[in-house]
């Protein structure tokens, strides 16, 4: 396993985030495809967010990351999202006479966790590392 290892911790963390253009525009090719892309990976190295896999499409980005316990996914994507909403207005005068709002991005987001352990296989692994035939959810190891 791919584990990452902090100052006192050791984790494997991985999220599916897809987020879109305000209105869904389908804004995201050439140049601003290849910007975002950038700005989306500046950001990630700087909060230790590595990106295990990503697609820029026209009117969406999807990112899969592996992320360190302090990061909160809301916290992940507010960094991303503003940052690079921020630099593409500046870079791109074009975006203010479609985007009169300032705001690049919808609102939301999709997220979703990802991991090789299932909850069977944790459960599995619990009801056998204590005594069989006890029925309590949460044990003392005797």
């Amino acid at each position: 396993m791919d584990y990452r290892y902090g100052s006192h911790t050791v984790f494997k963390i991985e999220y599916h985030f897809v987020w879109v253009t305000k209105y869904r525009y389908q804004v995201l090719k050439g140049d601003m495809a290849l910007r975002v892309r950038e700005l989306v990976k500046q950001t990630c190295e700087a909060f230790e967010i590595r990106i295990v896999k990503g697609v820029v499409s026209k009117g969406h980005v999807h990112i899969l990351v592996s992320a360190p316990p302090t990061l909160a996914p809301s916290e992940i994507m507010r960094r991303i999202k503003g940052r690079a909403s921020g630099k593409l207005f500046e870079e791109f005068p074009v975006l203010k006479k479609c985007y009169w709002g300032q705001h690049f991005w919808a609102r939301g987001y999709f997220c979703a966790t990802v991991g090789e352990m299932t909850g069977s296989m944790i459960k599995e692994y619990l009801d056998h590392h204590f005594e069989p035939g006890t029925t309590k959810d949460f044990e003392i190891e005797p």
